[in-house]
């Protein structure tokens, strides 16, 4: 791994730190407990960058810390890791095949769905061991609150990712951390289609 991709982790891992210190809170009220986390757009563009295992990297770093500084155990740490890669790595993973705007959308629809079926699937598994509730109680959070979270948390995150992911390409271009190209590809359209899914997502959280 070369000096200049170390660096580049390294600051997508600060901001990845600082968004999710700075914006936390939970987004539906049947399961308050869950918060929203906006690191995960930061960590998908890596792997956009990148590679998945760059994704899986910066996710590994922002998972410990944020154990050190928010608190929580080492489940809260794999719980945590999963719901992350399960979005950011099927995202890049697609994008890496298909190296276009598609594979990017495709991409980051491919994560949301997955994240929403994962995060099923592992919280029918933990949750009652974590909390000490029936499992029997966990399902019936399922759709009122554990799937629309989840849709929802990834959905905006893939909606901002979408607007974000040439600003901060072309940032880090100008700033040297990663090479850069001769033309410079417009994304005025996906831009744009990140601005509306992210505004539906938010008039949906209004109305819950």
């Amino acid at each position: 791994m070369s000096t200049k991709k170390i660096t580049t982790l390294g600051v997508l891992c600060a901001m990845a730190i600082i968004i999710n210190v700075a914006i936390h809170f939970p987004m539906v009220p049947a399961v308050s407990w869950l918060n929203y986390d906006p690191k995960d757009i930061i960590i998908v563009i890596g792997g956009f960058i990148y590679a998945p295992m760059s994704s899986l990297f910066i996710s590994a770093i922002c998972s410990v810390l944020e154990l050190m500084y928010r608190g929580g155990t080492i489940l809260d740490v794999v719980m945590n890791m999963i719901a992350t890669c399960s979005f950011a790595c099927t995202a890049a993973y697609i994008y890496k095949i298909m190296h276009n705007k598609m594979g990017a959308l495709v991409g980051l629809i491919n994560g949301v769905v997955l994240t929403t079926v994962v995060m099923v699937i592992w919280n029918l598994i933990v949750t009652p061991f974590y909390f000490g509730i029936p499992r029997e109680s966990v399902r019936a959070l399922l759709l009122p609150g554990i799937i629309p979270f989840n849709l929802l948390k990834s959905g905006l995150n893939a909606a901002i990712t979408l607007m974000l992911y040439k600003p901060i390409v072309n940032i880090l271009r100008r700033s040297n951390f990663i090479e850069k190209k001769d033309a410079k590809q417009k994304s005025y359209g996906m831009m744009i289609l990140g601005g509306f899914i992210a505004l539906t997502i938010i008039c949906i959280l209004m109305i819950l």
